[in-house]
């Protein structure tokens, strides 16, 4: 009987969170709250607007760019600075602009993610202090070069460079001096990655900084200082949802509709979303807000099935969205009849029904290694490019081509097996060897030209390239073991120009498996 009644209990408290996480509940808090995070960057109209993917995108209609911060870079004992995630775009953009935002938020509870207490704040540090070292370096230089010693130096600029960790004020000493014995460390694996240092050192006129807004800080409109007055370069982190106590369900009002506040709803997106992307939604968001929380999911799921279909049309890549449908009698399922209404979609003209979504198509040239990387729309609408290689599970058209210049070799994410990308890597050096040896321009795409063309793109940069990203048909990759180190710096180097990727764990473990065996 006990067992039975704790199972009944676990059944309860299921059926109560999903009944409160709804999909409008969901979108209605993201609307909420990207309402403060306009009006924070009203604050500093100057400054570019950077969303850290994946949560952040939903909490604007535009954005200057995005940035990938994980949160479990900055867990507590788990604190790591990651070579494979530099976002060094983000520090040349913010000292371009004088400074930046960066948008997040998150569900536990908390003001701000750990991406926002720590990963970024090691992030600044470990570029600051390596910034002052390529300083140091180039002042000593400089002075060997002199035949009088420069008395000036004492005084230098680069002396008060900071370099110091900058953690808010609820991080505990204690994590804090664990967190500042490995910034030693950190900052030689970033020297050793092959980051453009010098850039960055010219890019950036003081060091950089991060500063954190809430929903619970408060701000004197009338003393908003200018970013210019001060004397270091500022990463504004705004954490875009009110915290609440853990448990507790902030129900909100207006005339109209009643809801429940989900704080970071934006958040973990597959479990709620239904298809929707945060493009379509603010494209339609003011369609969605008004259509209340009883008809949401219905009006969701036809815009959602709207502009698959509007892109199938364009031959974009368009899979059907399957939701799985809560079991709760609370929530009542598709109808019959709406899914004919659905199905029928493809044979109607939905031009003037909603605004429709914009897949990326950019595609990023790796330097001058003839090799470029982006997602299978990109690759279908390309045709500047002699060759394609396509690791997406659905093929494209590439009519332009002949045979031997498109090969599709369908992969899939380490989480659903963890040798498919490992598999297929022989035959990706032997296609990417044969046209690369021509002077052919080759193009790797995946779904989303974020990580699985990525990696591949990394395996053939080591196994084809000499250190200097010069095509040596495979000499240097025959003399020399691979370590892990040389796959760092090869990864560094892609990702100074693929600003998008976002090479997973699992991923990048196979083609180092791959390389440190000799292909």
């Amino acid at each position: 009987m006990e067992g039975e009644a704790k199972l009944s209990i676990y059944r309860a408290a299921r059926t109560i969170k999903r009944r409160e996480n709804t999909l409008y509940n969901a979108l209605r808090s993201i609307y909420d709250d990207s309402i403060f995070v306009g009006e924070i960057a009203q604050l500093w109209p100057e400054l570019p607007l950077l969303a850290n993917l994946r949560c952040g995108l939903w909490y604007s209609p535009k954005f200057h760019s995005g940035c990938y911060f994980k949160s479990t870079d900055g867990h507590t004992g788990n604190w790591s600075f990651n070579t494979s995630r530099l976002n060094l775009h983000v520090a040349h953009l913010a000292g371009q602009k004088g400074g930046c935002f960066i948008v997040d938020s998150t569900r536990k509870g908390k003001r701000f993610p750990d991406s926002m207490s720590k990963t970024i704040p090691i992030w600044t540090c470990v570029l600051n202090r390596a910034i002052s070292n390529h300083r140091r370096k180039m002042q000593d230089h400089v002075k060997l070069m002199d035949e009088e010693p420069n008395t000036s130096a004492e005084h230098s600029p680069e002396r008060d460079w900071d370099s110091s960790l900058h953690l808010p004020l609820w991080v505990s000493k204690t994590e804090k001096a664990s967190i500042e014995s490995r910034l030693e460390k950190w900052t030689e694996e970033l020297e050793l990655s092959g980051a453009d240092i010098a850039s960055l050192s010219s890019s950036l006129k003081k060091p950089l900084r991060p500063l954190w807004i809430s929903q619970k800080t408060v701000i004197w409109l009338n003393e908003v200082p200018d970013h210019d007055s001060w004397d270091f370069t500022p990463i504004i982190l705004i954490s875009a949802s009110s915290s609440a106590s853990t448990g507790s369900i902030q129900h909100r009002a207006t005339s109209e509709f009643s809801w429940n506040y989900i704080p970071g709803a934006g958040d973990d997106e597959e479990s709620w979303a239904r298809g929707l992307s945060p493009e379509l939604f603010w494209n339609n968001a003011f369609d969605i807000m008004s259509s209340g929380p009883d008809v949401c999911n219905r009006k969701v799921a036809d815009m959602v099935e709207k502009d698959r279909v509007y892109r199938a049309q364009r031959g974009q890549d368009a899979p059907q969205v399957i939701v799985k449908h809560q079991k709760s009698s609370l929530h009542s399922t598709i109808s019959s009849s709406s899914v004919e209404s659905l199905s029928c979609l493809d044979s109607v003209d939905v031009m003037n029904d909603i605004q429709f979504s914009e897949a990326d198509s950019t595609v990023y040239w790796l330097g001058n290694t003839n090799t470029a990387v982006g997602s299978a729309l990109a690759a279908a609408n390309n045709t500047s490019v002699d060759c394609i290689l396509n690791c997406d599970q659905s093929s494209i058209s590439a009519g332009h081509l002949n045979a031997e210049a498109y090969l599709h070799l369908p992969m899939v994410n380490s989480k659903f097996d963890r040798f498919s990308l490992r598999s297929n890597l022989a035959s990706v050096v032997d296609f990417a060897k044969l046209n690369l040896s021509k002077g052919k321009r080759l193009l790797v795409c995946c779904h989303s030209g974020e990580d699985i063309s990525v990696c591949v793109c990394l395996a053939i940069l080591t196994a084809l390239f000499d250190e200097g990203g010069t095509f040596d048909d495979g000499k240097f990759f025959s003399e020399t073991k691979i370590m892990k180190l040389d796959m760092r710096r090869r990864l560094v180097f892609l990702c100074k120009f693929a600003m998008k990727a976002r090479p997973s764990r699992g991923n990048l473990k196979q083609v180092f498996s791959f390389l440190s065996e000799g292909g």
